[in-house]
């Protein structure tokens, strides 16, 4: 070893280009079918033409890559550089579907309010910057803790074949089927053998060659479906602007920049944690970093007919499972997605990954999540504050309501959809208004030395 690679942080260290490769299509599998599901809602319910979904899911693929770049690579002044791979919001969801069923909008409606909430991003970027003291452990862990527990529900649909009902509201027959779970099972296995027993490059794969295992058995069981394999070109160029000139609707544009207020909220968050995971703690200049990436991601996915993208959660429970923290790995994840955008072909064969397959990896990941929160949360001093057991129990359960009782907001105005349909959102403003109701508002290197000693908990 030389003494570069003992000075250079893990984050910084560079891995020998076949294993970060290997490495790279790991976190590109763990986060795929959740990329990719947006543009299908999408395409779904503003009822485009098969054309149209396909170049918005390789649009979004070439994005998402791009935008995993400036995250993780970095330039100027954006990019956190840190192990972090990015996808499509699905905050952004209902916006996008009450924009694009405006007949004057349509899809260049949707662009022109991402990118005109990406430039929105990038100016307030600064700002979100000064509110890092609000952001105390005790708010971070209960942000993770939710997004681990809500997310925990994506894993097990997708673990026993999808969603439990089809588009047009009926049930899914196949929904839990036998085969699906057996499979889920033995990826799972997979994945818990090899995390206990391997050593080195096989454990850190494990994700990976479990879920190789499952689609091998897939593909025995007759459930992968290459039909159109040969009919799918190998090369599709992603285009600006190929579905129209972008509209800027004023209405529109409102409404995306709250999307993107809520993104920023949600990446402060997982940017904290991280910077906690991969002993480099979050200063507020590489939060602005980040968050101005999240606001350049949208404008580029804007730019090529795509969306609104953040730091996904699954692939930062990866980082914690592997322990492999250099953010070249997420460089090589964003190279893999911008090549599977430009090759349909190469998307085509990782699309045919059934769910069942990744559902069982979901579950690990997302519960690496919830851990991530339970290891904050452990290092929060709840003698020394009363009310902090009082933050975190509140601020949990409203996070779940959305999970645990859907219709709970469903009488309240529709512009309030934005945040009521999120638990992560729910638990982050109720985790700070509590937290400074009950400990007040910590000076900066209080909030330093909050993280570090999160930071060595985490590590533990």
């Amino acid at each position: 070893m030389t003494s570069t690679d003992l000075t250079t942080h893990p984050v910084d260290q560079r891995l020998p280009a076949a294993r970060t490769a290997l490495l790279g299509l790991q976190h590109v599998l763990v986060m795929y079918s959740a990329c990719i599901v947006v543009p299908l809602i999408l395409g779904a319910a503003l009822r485009l033409p098969r054309d149209q979904i396909v170049l918005l899911i390789n649009a979004d693929l070439f994005a998402a890559g791009l935008a995993s770049l400036v995250q993780a690579l970095g330039f100027w002044k954006f990019g956190i550089r840190m192990p972090v791979m990015m996808g499509v919001t699905f905050t952004a969801v209902t916006p996008m579907i009450v924009i694009g069923s405006n007949p004057s909008l349509g899809l260049p409606g949707i662009f022109g309010a991402v990118i005109a909430s990406g430039v929105f991003g990038i100016l307030v970027a600064p700002l979100m910057g000064r509110f890092l003291r609000f952001f105390p452990s005790i708010v971070t862990g209960s942000v993770l803790l939710v997004i681990g527990i809500t997310l925990m529900k994506v894993g097990i649909d997708w673990a026993a074949g999808g969603q439990p009902t089809l588009p047009d509201g009926s049930t899914n027959p196949a929904y839990g089927r036998p085969l699906y779970l057996a499979i889920s099972l033995g990826v799972l296995l997979v994945i818990l053998l090899l995390s206990r027993f391997a050593k080195g490059f096989i454990a850190n794969i494990a994700v990976l060659l479990g879920i190789g295992f499952g689609f091998v058995a897939a593909c025995l069981f007759g459930e992968v479906r290459l039909d159109e394999l040969n009919t799918t070109p190998w090369v599709g160029m992603i285009r600006p602007f190929a579905l129209g000139l972008p509209v800027f609707d004023p209405v529109a544009i409102v409404s995306m920049c709250l999307v993107m207020l809520v993104t920023l909220v949600e990446s402060t968050g997982m940017f904290l944690a991280l910077g906690q995971i991969v002993d480099k703690p979050t200063t507020p200049d590489r939060l602005v970093r980040g968050l101005r990436a999240d606001g350049l991601g949208a404008v580029l996915g804007g730019i090529f007919n795509a969306f609104p993208y953040t730091s996904f959660s699954q692939n930062i429970g990866l980082v914690t499972l592997t322990g492999v923290r250099t953010r070249f790995v997420c460089v090589a994840g964003g190279l893999i997605l911008v090549a599977l955008g430009l090759f349909p072909k190469m998307g085509y064969i990782v699309a045919a990954t059934p769910p069942f397959v990744l559902g069982a990896a979901a579950l690990v990941m997302f519960g690496m999540v919830a851990v991530m929160g339970l290891r904050i949360l452990a290092s929060v001093n709840y003698e020394r504050h009363n009310g902090s057991a009082l933050v975190v129990a509140v601020s949990v359960s409203v996070g779940t309501v959305p999970l645990l009782s859907p219709g709970f907001f469903s009488q309240l105005p529709t512009w309030t959809r934005v945040a009521t349909d999120s638990g992560i959102v729910l638990t982050t403003l109720t985790a700070i208004a509590l937290n400074l109701m009950f400990n007040g508002l910590g000076t900066r290197q209080q909030a330093s030395d909050a993280a570090a000693r999160s930071a060595a908990m985490a590590e533990a």
